[in-house]
């Protein structure tokens, strides 16, 4: 991500190989997604609440766009990208049913062990879905630059830090003002909260995931990711996206603590009203919860956001986990960094995003 905790030189490209990550079993709740017929402009879909579990269907249509990374190392392109502004699915495309594990399910034990957790109802209100082309840079860029990137720039949501112990830059745009101000212009907004990190994971981060506190500590993260949407006019229905950087997946006890943490984030979301979203990379982070989904546990994102840097825009092409998970426009795609354009006469340093996924409802 933009957040400058870890820096981009020290993250590779990532090839086609496969990973084995290990994960406790246990219980599930079968839930799923429905994506309505009708849409508003822009690329904003609404999906409705809570469906019955279902058989799997076709995957929705996912976001295009014609920029590319290249090959080797980070992009470099300078000036004013090309792509096209936020491909739409095709009206009256069907979310498909996906279980995270069997209906009425408790949730595994903790990693302190202890009384299993029990899952909270999902939210009540019907999450909004935004499908095609996102940045994220690691400030919120000014109203201007929003403005000026909005005429002509060919992206339609852009990411912002909403909170967290380990978020890594100053906020000084990021009011309640703000976010109304360029939601009213037309943005899509998707909130990162950058949460604590994994026990196994260098650096020096401030908050930091162990076996004893990582269902309390997540809990506690999870309410404040809620608290800080909501000072900042991201109302309840939001997604709220849990950023998980890169750390060791072969470290069975660092799986299991990151496991816990997240499980316990994503309930506190949905307690409040959120949707939980995560935020990992494709090779460890977010293998790690695409293979504990696989295997059913509980309590996991509703929707989910993959770092691949291949230059695919788009969430199914080289979608690197079974077709079968985050169907139903739940999917965003990070698939090229540090790319500085200018458009309108601003310029920024951003990450691409491709998205058919949830953002945030504000109002």
């Amino acid at each position: 991500m933009s957040n400058r905790r870890r820096p981009k030189s020290a993250r590779r490209r990532y090839g086609v190989i496969s990973l084995a990550v290990t994960v406790a079993l246990g219980g599930g709740v079968a839930v799923a997604l429905a994506a309505t017929s009708g849409s508003s402009g822009d690329g904003q879909r609404t999906v409705s609440d809570t469906a019955p579990l279902g058989p799997s269907g076709t995957p929705a249509a996912s976001a295009t766009g014609s920029a590319k990374a290249s090959a080797g190392g980070s992009p470099t392109a300078t000036g004013t990208a090309t792509g096209t502004a936020g491909a739409t699915t095709t009206a009256g495309a069907k979310a498909t049913a996906s279980a995270s594990g069997s209906a009425g399910a408790k949730a595994g034990k903790a990693a302190s062990g202890g009384t299993p957790a029990k899952s909270v109802p999902l939210p009540g209100h019907a999450p909004a879905v935004f499908t095609g082309r996102a940045f994220d840079t690691c400030t919120a860029p000014t109203l201007a630059t929003m403005t000026a990137w909005r005429k002509s720039s060919p992206y339609g949501a852009a990411a912002v830090y909403v909170g967290g112990r380990n978020r890594g830059c100053a906020q000084p745009q990021l009011t309640n003002s703000w976010v109304h101000s360029v939601s009213s212009a037309g943005w899509k907004l998707i909130p990162l909260y950058v949460g604590a990190q994994p026990p196994c994971q260098t650096g020096g981060n401030p908050e930091r995931i162990t076996a004893a506190d990582a269902d309390s500590l997540g809990a506690t993260d999870g309410a404040d990711a809620a608290s800080r949407a909501a000072a900042l006019g991201m109302r309840a229905g939001s997604t709220l996206y849990l950023d998980m950087e890169a750390y060791d997946t072969s470290n069975t006890a660092c799986v299991a603590a990151v496991q816990s943490y997240v499980q316990a984030w994503d309930r506190a979301a949905h307690g409040k009203g959120y949707w939980a979203g995560f935020y990992g990379f494709s090779q460890s982070s977010a293998a790690a919860v695409a293979s504990a989904k696989s295997a059913g546990r509980p309590d996991l994102p509703d929707a989910f956001w993959y770092a691949r840097y291949d230059g695919n825009a788009d969430t199914t092409t080289g979608f690197p986990y079974s077709s079968s998970l985050w169907t139903g426009h739940r999917r965003g795609h990070q698939y090229a960094v540090n790319l500085k354009e200018t458009f309108g006469g601003a310029a920024l340093t951003v990450d691409h995003d491709a998205w058919d996924g949830p953002v945030a409802i504000v109002g």
